[in-house]
Parts: C-alpha cells; sequence; structure tokens
C-alpha cells in the first residue's frame, strides 16, 4: 500500500468532466465517488449542516482535526465541498449559475424535492440543454414511471427485502437475512454511474441531455435476475438455501480443519479433476455424478465426500491442492484481505490522508483498471465547505 499524494492530478478518463453532486447518505455518494475514481470533478454541493453521514463513525482519534468519520472518507473521497443553502435565494442563483458550466447534476433526494425548490430537471435543462441529470431514488422519479411507493423513504435494508434479495438469502428454513454489504445502495449506484456516463457520452453526439433515475427497489431485482426466471418458469419462490446453489453442484462452502472454502467444479471437467484430487477417481464417471443435473439431485453426498476429504486439511492445505486446477477460494475475513498477495499485486488497499489522525485511512481502492488513464483515489474527502472559494472563484461567482 501506498499513500495518496494530496491534490495529484486526476488521470482517469473522465477527467474534463464536471459533476455537481447533490447526494447524501450512501446510494447516490457511491455513484460520484466511482465518477470521481474515473477523474471527474466532483463538486459536492452540501447544505450548512453538511451531509448525514459526517457524523458516523469510526473516527480519527483526534477529532477536532476533521469532521467526517471512517464512512465519509471512504465515499467522498476524490471530491470538494461547497456549501450552498438552496433554501437562500442567494445561494440558489449561485447554484443556477453553477449549472451553466457544469455536465452532470446528481441528486438522491425524494421526488418532488428540487421541483419545490424550483430547480426541476426541467429548468435546469433549460439552462443548459447538455446536462445529464441523474437522480437514485427508493422508488424512481414520476419522469421514468410512477409507482404507488414513489414517496415512501428507502434505504438498504428496505430495497433488499422489496427486491428479494432478503427471502432468497439465508439458512434453509429461515425467512432471510439481509446480505452484509450494503448492496441496496452500492449496487443501485454503481448502476447510476453507468447511466451517466452512457447519458454523457449521449449528449456529446446529439448536445442534448436528458433525465435518468435508478431505483433502488429497480436495482435489486436487476441483481437477482435469477429470482425472476426461476419462478416465471417452474413457480418456485427459491427461498433461503444456504450456501447451496439452486442448479450447480459442487458450487457451495464446505468446511475444512481450519476455516471453510468455496469450491465451483460444476463442470464435467472440474468435477473429474475433483474426484481425481480427493482420492475418488471412479466418481467422475459414476451414472449418479454423470452431468450437472444428477449432481444437483446428489448433492448431500457430495457435501461429505468433499467435508470427510477436507477434516484434516486446513484451509490453506486445500487451496494449495485445488488451486490451478479447480475453482476454489477460501473465506476471507478482513484481515486476511489485508495479507492475500492478489490485494496488494493489484492495489486494492489503498492509503489516503486521515485529518485528526497521526496515520492514514485505508480504503478499497478503484476495482477499475485501465492501461492508460488510470483510475484511483487523488483527493481525500473534503471538509464541510472545504473548497467553497476555490469553487466559486473558478465559476467566477462573486458572493
Amino acid at each position: 500500500m501506498t499513500a495518496t499524494p494530496e491534490l495529484e492530478p486526476r488521470q482517469g478518463p473522465l477527467s474534463g468532466l464536471r459533476v455537481l453532486d447533490l447526494t447524501r447518505a450512501l446510494a447516490g455518494p457511491f455513484c460520484t465517488m466511482l465518477l470521481g475514481d474515473l477523474g471527474a470533478d466532483i463538486i459536492k454541493v452540501e447544505s450548512p449542516e453538511g451531509d448525514m453521514t459526517r457524523t458516523l463513525g469510526p473516527f480519527a482519534p483526534n477529532r477536532k482535526e476533521t469532521d467526517y468519520g471512517a464512512y465519509f472518507a471512504a465515499v467522498n473521497r476524490n471530491k470538494r465541498s461547497i456549501v450552498l443553502d438552496l433554501k437562500d435565494s442567494s445561494d440558489k442563483k449561485t447554484f443556477l449559475s453553477m449549472i451553466r458550466k457544469v455536465d452532470v447534476v446528481v441528486e438522491n433526494f425524494r421526488p418532488g424535492v428540487m421541483d419545490r425548490l424550483d430547480l426541476s430537471f426541467e429548468k435546469l435543462q433549460s439552462l443548459n440543454p447538455r446536462l445529464v441529470y441523474a437522480a437514485v431514488r427508493g422508488f424512481g422519479d414520476p419522469r421514468t414511471g410512477e409507482s404507488p411507493y414513489a414517496n415512501w423513504p428507502a434505504f438498504d435494508i428496505v430495497a433488499q427485502c422489496m427486491g428479494g434479495v432478503v427471502s432468497s438469502t439465508g439458512e434453509k428454513g429461515s425467512s432471510g437475512v439481509r446480505a452484509g454489504p450494503a448492496v441496496g445502495d452500492v449496487y443501485p449506484g454503481t448502476l447510476a454511474a453507468l447511466g451517466v456516463v452512457s447519458a454523457v457520452l449521449n449528449s456529446r453526439t446529439t448536445k442534448q441531455g436528458q433525465f435518468l433515475d435508478v431505483s433502488m427497489y429497480d436495482a435489486m431485482l436487476t441483481m437477482g435476475e435469477a429470482l425472476i426466471y426461476i419462478y416465471d418458469q417452474t413457480g418456485e419462490l427459491h427461498p433461503p438455501s444456504g450456501n447451496e446453489h439452486p442448479s450447480l453442484c459442487p458450487f457451495e462452502i464446505y468446511n475444512t480443519r481450519e476455516g471453510s472454502i468455496a469450491i465451483a467444479a460444476p463442470t464435467d471437467k472440474h468435477w473429474r479433476i475433483l474426484c481425481e484430487i480427493v482420492g475418488e477417481p471412479q466418481l467422475g464417471r459414476d451414472p449418479d455424478y454423470k452431468d450437472t443435473a444428477s449432481r444437483v439431485k446428489n448433492r448431500s453426498s457430495i457435501r461429505t465426500l468433499i467435508e470427510n476429504w477436507a477434516s484434516d486439511k486446513t484451509m490453506a492445505e486445500v487451496v494449495d491442492l485445488l488451486s490451478g486446477r479447480v475453482p476454489v477460494g477460501p473465506v476471507h475475513t478482513p484481515a486476511d484481505i489485508f495479507k492475500d498477495p492478489h490485494v496488494a499485486a493489484r492495489n486494492m488497499l489503498q492509503e489516503v490522508e486521515y485529518p485528526g489522525s497521526d496515520s492514514p485511512i485505508t480504503m478499497a481502492n478503484a476495482s477499475i483498471k485501465l492501461t492508460k488513464t488510470p483510475a484511483g483515489v487523488y483527493r481525500r474527502a473534503p471538509h464541510l465547505g472545504e473548497h467553497t472559494n476555490d469553487i466559486l472563484d473558478e465559476f467566477e461567482i462573486k458572493r
């Protein structure tokens, strides 16, 4: 890991793209974080109170030197902050002046909030016809499709529940569990970033911007796409099935003497190799295990076979025997991830300056790797309003 020099020039493919970021919490800021990692100039527009997540920890030892914790630091890197109260006439005038010189606006308020501020997409586009306006909402925006839930507030767990993720995750016989990572926020944010890039590409060709939105509920339906077609074709609800895959085997997590490990050998080729490694080569051609459907039907005996073989081995020993021949992956904790040579080789842990701490904060680096226009972390998260004067000067706005 290497510390990121502050204010290192942006090199990503979106360098030159200017984004006004009105988002808060996670889904919206994750979208603009991705755009910032790819080189866009992200101007985070905050109210005088600031993004609510500034108050979430863990925090640097010296709280007096910073106004944000690790949560905010991770998803608001590569951004500058300007304080504008959009209910104030003077600040609203400033915001409208900025609109003329930006490419994108991203917000994640509930439907109608910007309209009531007289800052609707239609008004902003009248000032800047090329403007791309992106919204991340719990249940979408009426411009792209009316929803009976449009005015409901939503967070990650709500989206996971309604989109089917929870009902299909967890141990057999349970009512489901929330996925550990906040996929109900992060995946919609990722789709919104893709939507922004697509709309900007179109805008540069047609000279016309557009409105786009991503519903958190819709995004969870997209992420769990197998649930939809399985139910449509079979009527099966796909309840929680633990670590089993409904149509592949072996394709789950197995216990070793120390730790657990994923083994994915659903193809006939990989199954035969696995049988040789575990000392049962005849099973590779046994009629009871001849194809994927047969192996799914007999998954319990396969689980017994693999775990009996692995019971006297450590997780590392199983990885050593299977790696390069059968798809395998240890169940990593964060501590394991910090030590994994792949993570180091791919520069996936990045140290970034953390005000209030004698040491930097480490966060997941950009996972989109480009050879000519590298993406990554070049700037720490901003203090509230830290760049207000600089930004106003850039836009030639007097206060």
